[in-house]
C-alpha cells in the first residue's frame, strides 16, 4: 500500500465560524488570519493505491460552480485536483474508488464535472464506484436550512444517476485494511477512514477535526450541526487516538499534513506534526 497527499487548492473561511466559541484571541495564537478575520485551509485529498485499487478520499471542491459562488471562498493556491495527481503518476481515469466523507461541497464538489459541451453534469471519475453514508445521503438530498447552501445538488445527484453510488450503512471495513466509522456532530453521518498502513493507523480527518489547532475540545467549528455530539465524538476518538498512537491525516489544516497526539495534565495535546512521506 501507499499513500499520498492530493492537494486540491485552498479556500478562506472566517476563523470566527472555523472556531466557534473559543475567542479569537486564543485561536489566533494557533491559526493566523487576514485583516478580515479570514483563515486559509487547505482542501487536501489523499490517494490510496493499493493493489488494483486507487482509492481517492474527497475531491476538493470542483470548477464548475458560477464564479460568483467561489468567490465567497477566495480561491487560491496552485494546485488543482489533475495537477496534484498527475504529480503521483495517475489521471482521474485511474481512480477505481471515491469515498466522500460527506457531501459538503469543499469535499464532495469535485466528484462530478461538465460534460464535454457543458449542456450537463458526468462523474469526473469515469471508471471509479462512489461511497458514502446512507445517513449523509439522506441528510444531503434533504437538506436542513443550516446546511443547505453547502449541500448543491449539481454535485450530488449525478452520482446517484451514473449507477454508480454505494451506500455505507454503519461502521465497516470497506476495503482490505481500510475501515471506516461514521460520525454524527458535524454532520450527520459523516464517514471517517481508517487506514491500516503497515504496522500504524492512518486515520482521514475530514471535518470531525479539521486541524491541528482543534484539538482541545473546545474547539468545534460553528458549522456543525450537533457541536454536544462533536464534542462528545472528539472527547472519545481523541483518547482512542492517543492510546494507540493513531496518525491524524487533515484535510483542512493549510500548516500540518499530519500530526499525533498525547495525553497531557491539560487533556490530549499535540505532539508532533510532520509530513505523510516521513511515516
Amino acid at each position: 500500500m501507499k499513500l499520498y497527499p492530493i492537494n486540491t487548492g485552498n479556500l478562506k473561511l472566517d476563523g470566527g465560524a472555523m472556531f466557534g466559541v473559543v475567542p479569537k484571541v486564543m485561536w489566533s495564537k494557533l491559526y493566523p488570519c487576514d485583516e478580515n478575520n479570514l483563515c486559509n485551509w487547505s482542501m487536501r485529498c489523499l490517494l490510496i493505491v493499493d493493489g488494483d485499487r486507487k482509492i481517492l478520499i474527497d475531491c476538493g471542491i470542483g470548477n464548475k460552480q458560477q464564479e460568483k459562488f467561489l468567490a465567497n471562498y477566495y480561491l487560491n493556491g496552485d494546485d488543482t485536483l489533475e495537477k496534484s495527481l498527475d504529480k503521483q503518476g495517475f489521471t482521474t481515469d485511474d481512480i477505481t474508488d471515491v469515498i466522500l466523507t460527506h457531501l459538503h461541497f469543499d469535499h464532495a464538489g469535485g466528484a462530478i464535472r461538465w460534460n464535454t459541451d457543458r449542456t450537463g453534469f458526468e462523474p469526473a471519475f469515469k471508471n471509479a464506484d462512489y461511497y458514502t453514508s446512507r445517513q449523509q445521503w439522506e441528510w444531503g438530498t434533504s437538506p436542513n436550512n443550516r446546511e443547505k447552501a453547502s449541500f448543491l445538488k449539481e454535485n450530488i445527484l449525478p452520482i446517484k444517476e451514473s449507477g454508480r453510488l454505494h451506500l455505507i450503512e454503519t461502521d465497516t471495513e470497506l476495503f482490505p485494511n481500510i475501515f471506516v466509522r461514521l460520525f454524527n456532530g458535524h454532520t450527520d453521518g459523516q464517514v471517517i477512514p481508517f487506514i491500516r498502513f503497515g504496522d500504524k493507523t492512518v486515520v482521514y480527518m475530514a471535518d470531525l477535526l479539521p486541524s491541528a489547532a482543534h484539538i482541545p475540545l473546545p474547539y468545534v467549528m460553528s458549522y456543525d450541526t450537533r457541536p454536544l455530539i462533536t464534542l462528545t465524538e472528539k472527547e472519545a476518538f481523541m483518547a482512542e487516538a492517543a492510546e494507540k498512537g493513531y496518525i491524524l491525516f487533515f484535510e483542512h489544516d493549510i500548516q500540518h499534513e499530519c500530526c499525533t497526539v498525547h495525553a497531557t495534565e491539560k487533556g490530549v495535546r499535540l505532539k508532533e506534526t510532520f509530513a505523510l512521506a516521513s511515516v
